[in-house]
């Protein structure tokens, strides 16, 4: 299994970028059988699913769960579950809530745990209150998972996420266009 992590304020235009580059990494792997875990939500999930399913891999997607039922994805992040559903092969529920941060990130260390490679889109920086990419990668390492860090040439990323920003949701819920 191969997770993804990384920076939740990516700008439009890395997004685009790292789908194609997401696409190329993980296509050997869709051929050796692997599966692609992600959590839902918008952004670098998305990107993550679209680049999978490109790429023949098997996703999976992780959404919350309240005492085994499915939990509420907030509306920012709704349409982007639903893309993912549809481009899922498998569903796992999994016992956090979306709105607490702490949650997220112990939902985030067990996905990374049970996971033999993990996709860190990071550009280095630390952990700070709104972004724990550098704590998910140091976890991973210190449990024996794989890593492997991209960060393209021409990425960015919003240091202070702005709701006013254009682009500041990031890759939502629209399908997109297929010709295959």
């Amino acid at each position: 299994m191969i997770a993804v992590v990384g920076h939740p304020d990516l700008t439009v235009p890395t997004l685009a970028l790292l789908e194609e580059e997401l696409r190329s990494r993980l296509a050997g792997r869709a051929r050796a059988g692997r599966a692609g875990l992600v959590r839902a939500g918008r952004g670098l999930p998305v990107a993550f699913g679209r680049a999978a399913h490109k790429a023949g891999l098997a996703l999976v997607t992780v959404l919350p769960s309240r005492g085994g039922m499915p939990g509420h994805v907030a509306g920012p992040d709704r349409d982007a579950a639903g893309e993912l559903l549809l481009l899922s092969r498998m569903v796992r529920l999994v016992e956090y809530d979306p709105a607490d941060r702490a949650s997220c990130i112990i939902a985030d260390e067990a996905l990374v745990r049970s996971c033999a490679r993990v996709l860190a889109v990071w550009d280095g920086s630390p952990s700070n209150g709104r972004d724990a990419t550098a704590h998910l990668v140091a976890y991973a390492r210190s449990h024996g998972v794989d890593v492997e860090v991209l960060w393209p040439r021409g990425a960015e990323h919003r240091t202070v996420p702005s709701a006013k920003a254009p682009g500041a949701r990031g890759l939502t819920g629209r399908f997109p266009r297929t010709t295959d």
